[in-house]
């Protein structure tokens, strides 16, 4: 990974996206992507669209959301103590003792979520997110009003860290690791004419609705479509790999099996891998992906999809942990197997 892609993977991650609220990050989307698409274009929704060869009949869709999981404030208490809920798949239990960024409708406003001293009974054994509470230094609701309302979005406050052996910390990976991998793969196409129009969209709402996706796919009608997202690491202690399976940092991009996922596409990507030399690794999803691959399957008369997902661990977390080495193969597999397609595929299992 060059140094001028790093520091846009950096900068995606470095900028609020809760779901919902995915303006900013997706300016820098356009900012970045404009420079070798042929066509940006957005839509009601709030996805970016990135095109190159917009007039080739057979249309490809790459699907990668912006959006983070968070917070939702529901209440300001009489003391200036702000309330909240979830925001997507968030556990409230890494909450305690973290900072916050409140984005609220005046400005952003800076937080820490309270834990009780051990001196006087710590935090409970059990807790959920009615128990927790932001204290923002505030000394009165009237005070918090002039900046924060119940409705405004929370995120942690974290930096972006590289840790050993290549590998990248922080917050929200899920799904803006997607979002960069599919302009990365828009770029790399760009110079080199391939024979398929080719539509890298950064959606949004996966983690609260899938929206974006199916806003996206509906509106592009693409013959067929990727949602490039994460999966979850099992290389750590406590997971139990018999239940959950085998996937490891560094061993390369998984690919999803079963009933929503199309062979045909899969096998396009696993020849690609063992032309291109990239160690594959597999995942289980016999019902639904629970990916932005759903919402695009069912659009129009039915979109062929597959999923290509990076491993991550601690998944959900302030903390979630991927490999660039796994996010550099992403990016050289999905950019060689668009450059493979002649644009006549068949993509009917029974021809």
């Amino acid at each position: 990974m060059n140094e001028k892609s790093q520091k846009f993977l950096k900068e995606l991650l470095s900028t609020p996206s809760p779901s919902g609220f995915e303006m900013a990050i997706q300016r820098k989307w356009i900012k970045y992507v404009e420079k070798f698409a042929d066509i940006i274009e957005t839509d009601h929704a709030g996805n970016v669209t990135g095109v190159v060869n917009p007039d080739a009949p057979f249309k490809v869709l790459l699907a990668g959301h912006c959006d983070e999981i968070g917070f939702i404030i529901n209440r300001i208490d009489e003391n200036g103590y702000i309330h909240f809920t979830k925001l997507g798949g968030i556990s409230h239990k890494p909450a305690i003792g973290m900072k916050v960024e409140i984005l609220g409708y005046k400005k952003t406003v800076t937080g820490v979520i309270g834990v009780n001293a051990e001196h006087h009974g710590g935090i409970k054994e059990k807790f959920e997110f009615e128990d927790l509470y932001i204290d923002c230094g505030a000394k009165s609701k009237d005070e918090v009003e002039q900046y924060v309302q119940v409705g405004d979005l929370v995120i942690y406050k974290r930096d972006v860290e590289f840790l050993m052996n290549n590998r990248i910390s922080g917050r929200g990976l899920d799904n803006r690791t997607g979002a960069f991998i599919v302009a990365e793969v828009l770029r790399n196409v760009a110079e080199k004419n391939p024979n398929v129009g080719v539509y890298a969209v950064s959606t949004v709402n996966e983690e609260t609705n899938m929206g974006g996706a199916y806003f996206a796919a509906s509106k592009i009608k693409p013959n067929f479509a990727l949602a490039v997202d994460v999966t979850f690491a099992t290389d750590y202690p406590g997971v139990n790999r018999n239940k959950h399976g085998d996937i490891r940092l560094d061993d390369g991009p998984v690919l999803a099996k079963g009933a929503p996922i199309h062979y045909k596409i899969n096998n396009l990507l696993e020849e690609t891998a063992r032309k291109q030399e990239i160690n594959l690794q597999y995942e289980l999803t016999p019902r639904v992906t629970g990916t932005d691959a759903d919402k695009m399957r069912l659009t129009g008369e039915g979109v062929p999809i597959a999923l290509v997902s990076l491993p991550l661990r601690y998944m959900h977390s302030p903390v979630e942990t991927a490999s660039l080495k796994d996010i550099s193969e992403e990016i050289t597999l999905i950019t060689e197997m668009i450059l493979s397609l002649q644009g006549n595929e068949n993509l009917k299992p029974l021809e």
